[in-house]
């Protein structure tokens, strides 16, 4: 796990907004992710809720554009932001394509070399960061809650489909729901996981919620005027598949919103208070 070094914390609606970085051992290399600690947590264990960010995105994103900190210090919420993918790796090809390579994690252990050495954000955010989140901060690791965006949005619904005892819900924005079938997807999982579409299936939410339901409401918002909602997150694909695996799903979509964070900032607050109920918060 190794040591935690303080990036920087400052004060933020009675609480403290932290970046830290440590060396990750599922990475390989140094990782980054920012936590908001409300002002409850200087009294007692709170819940805590992870926000998966998307392509291009670092732990700094969520944590400046999103606007949660204010209701998550009214609720006694922790949040925690993690980087999107390891830095630095050295491995030709990782940088300089958005769409792939640092910053373009996508969540899944990468079985294909190189990446494979650095590669395996699933492990670090299923496994590793929960772990040290709960070795360093005031959270109550048994009411822990998941939602991202767009490329970590796929990353939420998959874990919390992966793993639905380690999450008391899940929530997204705009998510990739069917990376196997979109340019995305079809573009980054063969390059991580090999041509072999069942490993990719392993990381699909559309495969995933037919394997195996989350045992409560799962919440998605979209805009209608995201330019990547007909090619690349296809919502109606992941509406389908929990209708026939019989996955409570609400699917809210918000006319005249696009794919960025002012999106997210419109609806943030129902998407903690949507958390926040199921952590026995409200």
């Amino acid at each position: 796990m190794g040591m935690l070094e303080t990036i920087s914390e400052q004060r933020l609606h009675g609480g403290v907004q932290g970046v830290y970085r440590h060396h990750s051992n599922a990475c390989a290399g140094p990782m980054r992710f920012a936590v908001y600690q409300p002002p409850q947590a200087t009294r007692q264990l709170c819940p805590v809720l992870y926000f998966l960010a998307g392509l291009t995105c670092t732990e700094e994103t969520a944590t400046i554009k999103a606007g949660a900190q204010r209701l998550a210090a009214e609720l006694g919420l922790v949040l925690v932001m993690p980087d999107t993918s390891p830095r630095g790796t050295g491995i030709d090809g990782a940088t300089g394509d958005w769409e792939f390579g640092e910053g373009a994690g996508f969540y899944v252990d990468a079985t294909a070399a190189p990446w494979s050495a650095h590669f395996r954000m699933h492990s670090y955010v299923a496994d590793e960061l929960p772990a040290l989140i709960a070795a360093q901060f005031p959270v109550d690791t048994a009411l822990s809650s998941i939602c991202g965006h767009s490329m970590g949005g796929h990353g939420a619904l998959t874990l919390a489909l992966k793993y639905p005892k380690r999450y008391r819900s899940v929530s997204a924005f705009a998510p990739i729901v069917a990376p196997s079938q979109v340019p995305w997807g079809r573009k980054a999982l063969p390059r991580y996981l090999g041509d072999d579409p069942a490993a990719w299936a392993d990381y699909d939410a559309c495969e995933l919620v037919r394997r195996q339901t989350f045992g409560g409401t799962i919440l998605i918002d979209q805009g209608e005027a995201d330019p990547f909602l007909e090619a690349q997150l296809k919502p109606e694909l992941f509406d389908q598949a929990c209708a026939e695996a019989g996955q409570p799903l609400l699917l809210r979509r918000h006319a005249g919103y696009d794919h960025s964070y002012w999106f997210i900032t419109s609806f943030i607050d129902d998407h903690l208070r949507h958390h926040a109920t199921a952590l026995g918060l409200l």
